[in-house]
């Protein structure tokens, strides 16, 4: 999303940010620090680690629903349902390698997002959500193994 700044730097561009975002890296790699736009760049790059949150967070999202769902729900178990935990996992695999530092971040998620999970989990199979646990049953290396698929108790 372009902020007020971002924009006005875009429209000097035609409204490119794509060309604007190549010329800084050009004048970045050139040593050209007088054609940098700091304040724009800051703003980015400071993005950049918002964006792993919320990929971090949405993925665990989506992964908690889809565990609590196949846990709950033996006979509805497909290759498609089980493609996207895999997806969900490699997804977030890929994100704590690439940042460490994101694997607290990643484990407060699994709390704060557990009852969206639940909620969507409930209204997905059209089970009463209190037949989901009231906490998240799940640890986060079981979260991010690949071979973990919990059974129905």
């Amino acid at each position: 999303m372009l902020t007020k700044d971002r924009r006005a730097s875009a429209a000097t561009h035609g409204g490119d940010f794509f060309l604007w975002a190549n010329e800084q890296a050009l004048a970045l790699s050139e040593g050209r620090w007088d054609a940098l736009d700091v304040a724009n760049l800051v703003d980015e790059v400071q993005d950049l680690g918002g964006s792993q949150k919320r990929e971090i967070s949405s993925r665990t999202t989506v992964l908690l629903q889809h565990l609590l769902e196949w846990k709950r729900q033996p006979k509805g178990r497909s290759s498609s349902w089980r493609g996207t935990i895999r997806e969900q996992r490699r997804a977030l695999n890929e994100e704590l390698d690439d940042s460490p530092s994101l694997r607290p971040y990643a484990l407060e998620q699994i709390s704060k997002t557990y009852d969206i999970a639940r909620d969507k989990a409930a209204g997905e199979t059209e089970l009463n959500p209190d037949i989901f646990p009231d906490a998240c049953p799940f640890t986060m290396d079981e979260l991010l193994d690949d071979s973990f698929y919990p059974e129905e108790t």
